[in-house]
Order: C-alpha cells, then sequence, then structure tokens
C-alpha cells in the first residue's frame, strides 16, 4: 500500500474516533460499540459500550488487528468536510481552500475550520462561525441527535 493510501486509511479510521462501529472478526465473531483507539500498524482497536450478535455486553473490548475483518461505520459524521467548504463558496467564492488529508477548510488562508470548530478573528470568521453553528445544528437535526 503506498504511503499515500495508509495516510488516507489513517484518517478514515480516525473519523470515526468515538462513533458507533460495528467490527467483524475473522472468526466470524460481531462487536457492535463506539471506538476510542487504534494503532498502528497493528490496527488494533479499542471499543466501549460494547454489544455482540448474542447480546452479550461488555464495558471494553480491545480487538487484535490480525483478526479484523471489516468496521463498518454505523454513525453518519456530524461534520463533512466537502459539504461545509460547498456552503462556504457561496458565501466566499474562490476564498475556500480544502485540505482534506488535514480534514481543514482554509478561508482567505487566515481562518481554518474543523469539525472541531472555527479559528480566526475579524468579521469574516464571525460571519463563518454563524454558518459553522446553522450547518451543525442542521446536521444534528437531520442525524436525530440532540444539541450538545
Amino acid at each position: 500500500m503506498s504511503l499515500s493510501a495508509q495516510r488516507k486509511l489513517l484518517l478514515e479510521l480516525s473519523s470515526l474516533l468515538d462513533k458507533r462501529v460495528l467490527v467483524r472478526t475473522t472468526y466470524g465473531k460481531v462487536f457492535e460499540g463506539t471506538l476510542t483507539g487504534f494503532d498502528h500498524p497493528a490496527l488494533n482497536i479499542s471499543l466501549v459500550d460494547v454489544r455482540t450478535e448474542g447480546n452479550e455486553k461488555y464495558y471494553k473490548v480491545i480487538i487484535s488487528g490480525s483478526v479484523v475483518a471489516e468496521i463498518l461505520a454505523l454513525q453518519e459524521p456530524l461534520f463533512k468536510l466537502k459539504e461545509f467548504a460547498e456552503i462556504l463558496e457561496k458565501y466566499f467564492p474562490n476564498l475556500v481552500k480544502v485540505y482534506e488529508d488535514a480534514g481543514v477548510i482554509m478561508v482567505s488562508d487566515r481562518i481554518k475550520i474543523t469539525e472541531e470548530g472555527v479559528e480566526g478573528t475579524g468579521p469574516i470568521a464571525e460571519r463563518i462561525r454563524k454558518i459553522f453553528e446553522e450547518y451543525i445544528a442542521e446536521r444534528r437535526e437531520v442525524l436525530g441527535e440532540i444539541s450538545k
């Protein structure tokens, strides 16, 4: 696997942190839980609040990467980088740059937006902050989440 592909895989796994996932092992056991960690390169994973197909419940499960057959996301992400960048492009044409590998949107090369929020000062940053808050509120509604 190329270095770029490895980096993308790790970014995909990172995007699943603190999200509900379903892990199927090579020996057929299925675990559903919240992904709390993984290591590289072995890809051992840690889940909490875990249920199995047999409805067994565990507080925490560590699964060896050597037996992980697949990891399935059970939750759609709250923040979609490209989707939000398209929204910003309507307000700030030709000023929006997306750095997918870093999970960052930059506006005017000085205002940084990530899933954590907006970094920057001034009237443009305040406008983006308002757009971001509205976007997150709409996404929570769509996903059926309770506002945090």
